[in-house]
């Protein structure tokens, strides 16, 4: 800001920053609202006007940010992925066992959905184009790999018991999501409630010991 210009009045150089900043705003919104359509009605069933009347928005307003549909769900995928990457990277910063990482992971996850809205389920994407579906598929199986090392932490440090990574982890992704699906319905539900149930029956495991 120049000496003595009016403080409350934004330069040339604040504008675009304000502007842009303001705009990463809008386009995260966007993305929210998309996911959460998404999730409910199917790829196919959501419509660009259903995103933008959950905004009180124009149709208009979304294609300044994105050209189709198909693109927003991409940058829905895009954006949910980049979210699971940062709560691994934290919970590898953190340390600690593999039980004790993948305790943490299971909360990190659950309160980001609180604060930051569902992710785009991980399981369909065939209506991305090829390429899409392929940088998809790479990402996911990188996180996917992460998580797989927790457990295979907690089986050498002794707090997990011998099983198949790959395929524990393919049910703990698949529970996640169909929890956030549906169990909004239940009624008082807390996430205090959500890892209660998570611990028992993926960690504590449901027979009664002997």
């Amino acid at each position: 800001m120049s000496k003595g210009a009016d403080p409350g009045v934004l330069t040339e150089e604040a504008r675009p920053l304000a502007q842009s900043q303001k705009s990463m705003k809008k386009r995260e919104a966007i993305l929210r609202a998309a996911i959460e359509i998404i999730n409910t009605k199917g790829f196919a069933a959501a419509t660009m006007t259903d995103i933008a009347a959950a905004l009180d928005l124009r149709d208009a307003a979304l294609y300044y940010y994105f050209p189709n549909k198909q693109a927003l769900a991409y940058a829905g995928h895009q954006r949910s992925l980049e979210r699971f990457e940062a709560i691994l990277i934290a919970i590898e910063a953190d340390g600690g066992t593999g039980l004790c990482k993948l305790r943490r992971f299971l909360r990190a996850l659950l309160e980001d959905g609180v604060v930051n809205g569902p992710q785009l389920y991980f399981g369909d994407h065939s209506y991305l184009d090829a390429a899409q579906q392929r940088a998809i598929d790479s990402w996911t199986g990188r996180l996917a790999r992460k998580l797989e090392r927790f457990l295979e932490e907690g089986m050498d440090d002794g707090t997990i018991a011998p099983c198949e990574p790959r395929l524990v982890v393919q049910l703990l992704v698949g529970m996640l999501i169909w929890l956030t699906k549906w169990t909004p319905t239940t009624p008082g539900l807390t996430n205090e409630r959500l890892l209660e149930a998570i611990e028992t029956t993926a960690l504590s495991g449901l027979a009664r010991p002997r």
